[in-house]
């Protein structure tokens, strides 16, 4: 079995260079590849496409990025935690591309199961729709959606082996697993790695032959982005 491990984060984004399309995974700051972001921030590199649910905040994950200026455009589906992100909205520093977040986990899952496009009804009538092709079935309209696909999917999982086989805790299995699939490169980053043949088959939620790359991370900050209490 190949072994697919390598040494840390730097040896895990070889390759990556100024004007790629990146995949983030997480929910929130739930689930994101923290020491990937880091190493990002180190290379320094720029115009990069980020494919996100969210763009962070402004001191932690993609927020970090966008300070740097190192994102020339953002494909996302929440993003109203960023006070950075807004203004660079608003002075047209940054390109934005919302969707509907049922579509853009679809458009990910579609572009790693190699389907180029489908059909949703979510977004038509609204801005969301203005120059996508349109067509009727059994009397309702849907949008065309194209799938997606990365440069490198940059996802974050609790636990993973050696063969890059990975398992999500919680929250944390929300866009990582179909941004698993549709990276060139994916590169997994966990809490735990384990030698192959350790994990449980049936509780593998991404199976290795999606991911390249995969290393154990360190220094998890585990930020909540809103925390909600009692009195």
């Amino acid at each position: 079995m190949i072994d697919k491990t390598v040494s840390d984060a730097q040896a895990a984004l070889a390759g990556l260079a100024d004007g790629m399309t990146l995949m983030l995974g997480g929910f929130g700051l739930c689930g994101i590849p923290e020491n990937a972001i880091q190493e990002i921030l180190r290379l320094g590199v720029k115009d990069l496409t980020c494919v996100s649910n969210n763009a962070g905040v402004d001191d932690f994950g993609i927020g970090l990025l966008l300070q740097k200026r190192q994102v020339r455009k953002m494909i996302s589906s929440y993003v109203g935690e960023n006070a950075e992100f807004e203004r660079q909205l608003l002075a047209g520093e940054l390109e934005v591309e919302l969707i509907p977040q049922g579509t853009l986990a679809e458009r990910c899952r579609a572009g790693g199961a190699g389907i180029p496009a489908f059909f949703t009804p979510a977004g038509y009538g609204t801005e969301v729709g203005v120059g996508k092709e349109s067509r009727e079935f059994n009397g309702k309209m849907y949008l065309l959606e194209t799938g997606l696909t990365a440069d490198f999917a940059l996802v974050k999982a609790w636990k993973g082996d050696t063969a890059g086989n990975l398992i999500y805790k919680g929250t944390a299995r929300n866009f990582n697993p179909m941004m698993a699939t549709a990276g060139k490169i994916t590169v997994a980053e966990v809490e735990e790695l384990v030698p192959a043949g350790e994990l449980d088959p049936n509780q593998i939620h991404t199976p290795g032959i999606f991911v390249q790359r995969i290393f154990q991370g360190k220094d998890y900050e585990k930020r909540i982005e809103q925390r909600t209490v009692t009195v």
